[in-house]
């Protein structure tokens, strides 16, 4: 009877300890506009093993794909009020809630990704970062979207007067949008979860996003012709409410933030990949690629906006951006 009555309390031990495990996980809600398997999926998923595995399985991710949430927009509001834990959004919106971010959008900044991983990795892409608390955001750490690519469904483009008169998405961004009015195209800002549609029935002549963006919504399918003239460079954040955030212990805000650093590593793989397998995915479906285009006239083209960029940024600080080796 002793041996049993100790067996029953081993195993009531057992059952009291694991339902203290489960009670003690938490499931942190985190939403994007693309697919499981996009650079974003990547990003989401390695964060979560990191995650469960830093924090011996007290906290884990509930994904929420394909804008299931939401917008961009709507996605950074519900993580502001805290009734979503986690967004992984482009840049796009982020403009409207966390004005430094903007300058990261201006269009011919980046020489290329070196350039650009080295900004945002650096001092001064840090430093933008420390600017979401006080709009109930904490940016845990920049992404990667890729360079930003012209397609369309009306005709091949191959200098800035073939954009003139197209209707084309662009994020809900003033910097994105001013620079597409000075080439002359009609902007269309327009969430990313609406795009397909809008393309598919011509309600919009055609969009711009890079490569994995486009692969991942399957945009080819309902696009011609793809020019890339990488107009702009695309940033991502990976973003928590700040209440969730200032409740961490100082031990788990180091296991986010290290959690994020090996995310941010397979995020910039995947993009790299998708750049290099995504042309002959969109060659097989028919879509003609304009490879060589007219850089210097797409950047006369915009110069005008550089008025209002310098004015807005301070030209002082767009060109310690541009001169980082």
């Amino acid at each position: 009877m002793k041996a049993r009555r100790m067996a029953v309390g081993v195993l009531i031990g057992l059952g009291l300890g694991m339902a203290m495990t489960a009670q003690a996980q938490t499931a942190l809600k985190i939403g994007w506009t693309n697919a499981i398997d996009s650079h974003y999926g990547i990003m989401a998923t390695t964060f979560n093993d990191e995650i469960v595995k830093r924090t011996d399985g007290r906290y884990k991710l509930q994904y929420f794909t394909m804008g299931a949430l939401g917008g961009e927009r709507e996605m950074l509001e519900a993580v502001q009020l805290g009734t979503q834990d986690m967004v992984i959004t482009s840049t796009g919106p982020v403009g409207n809630f966390v004005a430094e971010t903007r300058i990261v959008d201006i269009p011919y900044l980046f020489r290329d990704y070196d350039h650009a991983r080295k900004v945002l990795d650096g001092p001064i892409g840090q430093e933008i970062l420390t600017k979401f608390p006080a709009k109930g955001l904490v940016a845990i750490t920049w992404m990667e979207n890729g360079f930003r690519h012209i397609t369309n469904s009306k005709r091949p483009i191959k200098t800035p007067e073939d954009v003139k008169g197209l209707k084309i998405r662009t994020m809900e961004n003033k910097v994105h949008m001013d620079a597409f009015k000075a080439m002359g195209a009609l902007p269309t800002p327009m969430n990313m979860n609406e795009v397909f549609t809008a393309c598919q029935t011509g309600t919009i002549d055609g969009q711009e996003n890079p490569i994995p963006v486009i692969l991942s919504n399957k945009l080819y399918t309902v696009q011609k012709y793809l020019t890339l003239d990488a107009h702009v460079y695309s940033p991502a954040l990976l973003i928590i409410n700040k209440g969730l955030w200032d409740g961490l212990s100082a031990a788990d805000k180091s296991a986010f933030q290290e959690a994020a650093k090996i995310a941010l590593v397979a995020n910039r793989k995947k993009v790299n990949s998708d750049e290099v397998e995504g042309m002959d995915i969109m060659r097989k479906e028919g879509v003609e690629i304009i490879e060589k285009v007219d850089n210097a006239a797409f950047q006369k083209a915009v110069a005008s906006a550089y008025v209002g960029y310098n004015k807005e940024f301070g030209e002082a600080n767009i060109k310690k951006i541009m001169d980082v080796k």
